[in-house]
């Protein structure tokens, strides 16, 4: 069985009193909770280190929401992996829809992200997920299989172990509306045939697959029990402790239940 593995994804959100706060707070359900699943927290640039500091003593990685894919240099604004891995970031999100949506990412340049991540032993939280629109065109398994294709191009079955997918239909996030957990199952079921047709069984079988989308204490338990759903990439959710804490422990249930 592959471990559940769930991140919460910040955004650009919180303060340095309150970021740490929060750190402070997963680290220790994470600790209440015992080595069941996998959490890491992606808070904004400005507070890696200080929640880096907050988890020291807990098995909560820290994770970044960006990084640029050329080595150290002149590139006024962005950040290289190499300042990731040594401020102690074992994560990194790319391809989210915000930027792919909002700042224009197209899939060749997460596929330089990802590379460059993977290189340098950062793991990878791949994003990839398809419009309202899509869905209702019955386009859906289309645009996952051009974004899987564009953004993994290249990357061979050596790399795969450092790359986590999150499924998150654009349209279920921040929306409060949340695939059904027939929808997600079908589109993590397509994900992972996609993974076998290009890197075979074994390697697919052991990719985790997160669903992310409006996840809540509500609905996560149904989700993460579904069989190809590994675990959760919780946005607004992971904000709080009070919400952010059941469904870490609906996470281990489910992965108590086997």
């Amino acid at each position: 069985m592959r471990r559940l593995f769930v991140a919460g994804n910040w955004k650009m959100n919180t303060n340095l009193a309150s970021g740490k706060e929060l750190a402070k707070a997963v680290a220790a359900e994470a600790t209440r909770l015992g080595d069941v699943i996998d959490v890491a927290v992606c808070p904004p640039f400005p507070y890696l280190a200080s929640v880096k500091t907050e988890l020291q003593g807990s098995k909560v990685k820290l994770g970044a929401q960006n990084v640029w894919f050329a080595a150290p240099g002149a590139f006024t604004g962005e950040t290289a992996v190499e300042m990731l891995t040594d401020v102690g970031c074992s994560w990194v999100i790319l391809g989210h829809s915000e930027r792919r949506q909002i700042l224009g990412e197209k899939d060749e340049l997460i596929n330089k992200k990802i590379a460059a991540a993977t290189s340098e032993d950062l793991g990878v939280i791949f994003c990839i997920g398809e419009l309202l629109e899509d869905r209702q065109a019955a386009r859906t398994e289309a645009v996952l299989e051009t974004q899987l294709a564009g953004g993994l191009a290249n990357l061979d079955a050596a790399v795969m172990g450092q790359i986590v997918i999150a499924y998150e239909p654009v349209w279920a996030i921040g929306t409060g509306v949340t695939a059904s957990p027939e929808q997600a199952e079908g589109a993590h079921a397509f994900i992972r045939g996609w993974l076998t047709k290009q890197y075979g069984a074994k390697v697919a079988d052991g990719v985790r697959i997160l669903y992310g989308g409006s996840v809540k204490a509500d609905n996560a338990e149904i989700l993460l029990s579904q069989p190809n759903v590994d675990g959760a990439l919780v946005g607004g959710a992971s904000l709080t402790a009070a919400q952010f804490g059941p469904i870490l422990q609906a996470a281990a249930k489910c992965a108590a239940a086997g």
